[in-house]
């Protein structure tokens, strides 16, 4: 398959990911799209006149070809949307991006990844829970995936490489720059212990349009997105909306009510978009990691004894997967009503989970 006709699917002018997809799904491949007539070109859902005529054209593959002599200088891979190794995780959302440009080592599809964001303008209580959490999480074979800016996003990459974590910075330019400059020799130790990665060609500015395209790549890569430190506006703030939009666990340090670095993360805790985390274990508890030996041999797993009939189906319902609320009820037959009682006793066992937005799974 061709990674010229595949970069160059990304450059026709009004082509976003959507009616990519919608190319992809129809004709199979990049390659087949650029071969494709203009009359087949607009039987595709959202393929204009101006589009098919683009393709047609192939003017785009100019510079996919100069794309490609880059990459291929400089060590870089792509990340096709059909590639067995393109993140599953990122797969997932709806608005995931067509290709990928990645430079590292790190596997983006880590058995556990989690986001770390926060404000650009970091107090030293924000620097100090990243070193703790770096610290917690060393034993737990965890990646770490930030945006490689000013403040929480670069203590996190920092802290991570010291402890040896894997860290995954996600940028709103090409990759044949580093932004901010300052972060230049970070960004290199993190090619070696991590990786770079990016959605944008060479010679992408880090314009400020760039930068909520990126944060859904930061959610939609992981697990689980952590705020350490927002204000209550602000690229942090939007990653963890992004991140609940995508079904994804969020999670927030609490701080001072006058702390106008704590607004953001006592705020979406406040309105249930995020988990309080009140120590870095917490962590570890909400994902169940707490406690490694669970990766040795499966054993069958017994209900409880004393629990009540209800109980038990509520936990039975929960085995395949974490369910909604409403799921829930459908699920295990008994009404909302009664079933938030059930919840509140089970989880006061330790048995299941709260998760943000009515979510519940097995502890």
């Amino acid at each position: 398959m061709s990674i010229v006709h595949q970069i160059g699917l990304t450059l026709i002018p009004g082509v976003g990911q959507a009616t990519a997809k919608h190319l992809l799904a129809y004709f199979g491949s990049a390659e087949a799209i650029f071969k494709a007539t203009v009359p087949d070109l607009l039987t595709v859902y959202g393929v204009g006149a101006a589009i098919a005529n683009q393709i047609v054209s192939q003017q785009v593959l100019n510079q996919a070809e100069a794309e490609q002599r880059y990459i291929e200088k400089h060590d870089i891979k792509v990340l096709f949307y059909t590639d067995a190794d393109y993140p599953q995780r990122l797969k997932e959302c709806g608005d995931s991006p067509v290709l990928l440009y990645y430079k590292g080592h790190a596997n983006l599809n880590h058995p556990r990844m989690i986001s770390v964001v926060g404000t650009r303008m970091a107090t030293a209580y924000g620097k100090q829970l990243c070193k703790e959490l770096a610290e917690t999480l060393k034993p737990y074979d965890v990646l770490v995936v930030s945006g490689l800016a000013y403040g929480i996003d670069i203590a996190a990459h920092r802290e991570s490489l010291r402890q040896d974590i894997p860290t995954v910075g996600v940028l709103g330019h090409g990759l044949d720059r580093i932004y901010p400059y300052h972060h230049k020799q970070i960004a290199q130790d993190m090619i070696e212990r991590g990786g770079l990665l990016t959605e944008f060609p060479i010679n992408t500015m880090p314009d400020r349009e760039n930068f909520p395209k990126r944060n859904r790549i930061i959610a939609g890569l992981t697990d689980a997105t952590l705020v350490v430190e927002a204000t209550i506006k602000g690229g942090a703030l939007i990653t963890a909306e992004l991140a609940n939009s995508y079904h994804r666990d969020v999670y927030a340090f609490p701080g001072r009510v006058n702390d106008i670095y704590s607004q953001g993360c006592n705020f979406m805790i406040k309105t249930h978009r995020a988990a309080l985390i009140n120590d870095p274990k917490d962590l570890l508890y909400y994902m169940g990691w707490d406690d490694v030996m669970k990766k040795q041999a499966p054993v069958q797993q017994q209900l409880p004894l004393g629990l009540s009939p209800e109980e038990s189906r509520v936990l039975e319902s929960l085995k395949a997967a974490p369910l909604l609320i409403d799921e829930l009820s459908a699920r295990s037959d008994i009404p909302q009503s009664k079933l938030a009682i059930h919840l509140l006793n089970l989880e006061m066992q330790g048995l299941l989970l709260s998760m943000p937005g009515k979510r519940y799974k097995l502890h």
